[in-house]
């Protein structure tokens, strides 16, 4: 209790500032469709703001060491709710590619800021608690947000300032509070070639999870609007995949721990190829949301079993090198593919973007059935408890993450 009410402040800043973020998550691409801009314009917009996302990792924490976590924060979210602002007055592409790169760089930051300082108020002996509750905390305000987007149609200025108005407010809790700022953010560290050489199972799982799970954020909303008129439709289609995500992660991670999580990986890819063929099949039937939300308990958890994955066979002094890497490597693949998988929606129709997941995830699936063939460094036995759920925020949940000092030394990978 004591630790809960030291972060209580930074929680509920985090549950403002992401019910503001989630509503614009959905918002923005939402808007550009009713503006009738093409699907690949949507999909490079998306792809600039997960660019945004990569380029904050590494040139945020400077920042943050030069003015202070607290002016930080409030100059990030600034720059956030006055692009999401700007973005409902501004008509056009241009803005729209501009503003989203600018929102990826803040909420970045932002998460940073969070995380340095939960780590910072937490004890090692209840990290993997407060994770936990972060996650929980992170998973909740998103889908809130999705909700909340039907205050006012998508046309009108009420959903934005709604959105604006949630990430204002989180500035009032970390403003307001008594505790002293953590110590200066280290810049992100991160090993595309230490990542492969321990795991090539994480590495293509992380890239797969950016590909399919960036994409969805990014155009699942104009993906629903295709076939329903009715904002509640859409906004609960995003709320499905999000809670298949959030009910069935731990899960999943629990049955990881009992088997080897390279096979988890295999199944969550043959699941997911077969369920984004159901979503595609089933637009307009009654099972459709059912289907969405096996479709996010599929591809959702991929991220965190990927890192799980690294982390059984890299040793304590790499876990936030490779976990950086693991996120980036989501990230990037996040940036690539909404504007290639946009451009297929706008030439094959809506229904391709869960065709192209389908083939993505078999693709996937196979070349990480061939990984089984290779013997692992450690056994099952050995693996690291899924003990907490990983969010794929920024690089200083690793240093959160109880699993930083678990590990044992180990010499290889797969």
């Amino acid at each position: 209790m004591k630790q809960l009410l030291a972060i209580s402040s930074l929680l509920l800043s985090t549950a403002l500032l992401l019910v503001g973020h989630g509503m614009q998550l959905t918002l923005l691409p939402l808007r550009a469709a009713a503006e009738a801009l093409p699907e690949y314009l949507i999909g490079a917009s998306a792809s600039l703001y997960f660019l945004g996302f990569v380029v904050g990792c590494f040139a945020l924490p400077r920042l943050i060491d030069r003015i202070g976590h607290i002016r930080c924060f409030a100059v990030l979210t600034a720059v956030m709710l006055s692009s999401i602002l700007a973005l409902d007055l501004l008509k056009g592409i241009a803005p729209l590619l501009i503003l989203r790169f600018f929102t990826g760089v803040s909420i970045c930051g932002l998460y940073t800021v969070i995380e340095s300082w939960l780590n910072s108020q937490t004890a090692p002996e209840t990290r993997g608690r407060v994770l936990a509750l972060y996650t929980f905390v992170t998973l909740s305000a998103m889908m809130l947000g999705q909700l909340l987007i039907n205050i006012g149609p998508i046309t009108s200025s009420t959903p934005f300032m709604l959105a604006a108005m949630f990430m204002a407010l989180a500035i009032v809790p970390i403003g307001i509070t008594r505790k002293m700022a953590p110590a200066p953010v280290a810049s992100a560290r991160a090993s595309f070639s230490l990542l492969f050489q321990r795991s090539r199972s994480a590495f293509s799982a992380a890239l797969l999870s950016g590909l399919v799970v960036g994409s969805f954020w990014s155009l699942g909303a104009v993906f629903a609007s295709k076939y329903s008129s009715s904002q509640l439709d859409i906004t609960l289609f995003m709320t499905m995949a999000i809670a298949g995500g959030a009910l069935l992660q731990y899960p999943i991670g629990w049955v990881s721990d009992k088997i080897d999580r390279r096979l988890v990986l295999v199944l969550l890819c043959v699941g997911a190829s077969i369920i984004s063929v159901a979503v595609a099949l089933s637009v307009q039937q009654p099972w459709h949301l059912a289907a969405v939300f096996v479709f996010g308990a599929m591809v959702m958890p991929l991220y965190a079993v990927a890192l799980a994955t690294a982390a059984d066979v890299s040793s304590s002094d790499e876990f936030v090198t490779i976990g950086t890497t693991v996120l980036l490597t989501n990230a990037l693949g996040s940036a690539i593919a909404p504007m290639l998988l946009g451009k297929f929606m706008g030439s094959l129709g809506a229904t391709s973007l869960f065709w192209s997941f389908a083939v993505m995830c078999a693709l996937f699936a196979l070349y990480l059935k061939l990984q089984l063939k290779d013997a692992r460094a450690v056994t099952v036995a050995a693996q690291t408890p899924f003990s907490v759920a990983a969010p794929d925020a920024a690089p200083n949940s690793f240093d959160l993450d109880p699993r930083a000092t678990e590990f044992p030394e180990l010499d290889a990978g797969e």
